[in-house]
């Protein structure tokens, strides 16, 4: 999908082993729809599942050895392919 016109509101970047930097005006908000206060105006979101103050990274990603790329993730390899 590409952007068209000025530059977006919301910057979301992944950090490589670590989590999502969200920076400009966001809101946050629960499945239920309940609004999430997060205190400032650039927070980072947990991506490795182990935070104790989930949604947000609390830095426990580094104690338990998480790995993730800060690209996108290119997903299984199709049946078949050969291998590199």
């Amino acid at each position: 999908m590409e952007h068209t016109g000025s530059e977006p509101n919301v910057v979301i970047t992944p950090y490589p082993d670590g989590p999502l930097l969200v920076r400009g005006a966001f809101l946050l908000r629960a499945p239920d729809g309940t609004p999430i206060e997060p205190g400032r105006s650039t927070i980072a979101l947990c991506r490795c599942g182990m935070s104790a103050i989930k949604p947000f990274c609390d830095g426990t990603h580094k104690v338990t050895g998480f790995r993730a790329a800060s690209g996108r993730d290119p997903g299984p390899e199709p049946a078949g392919a050969p291998s590199v």
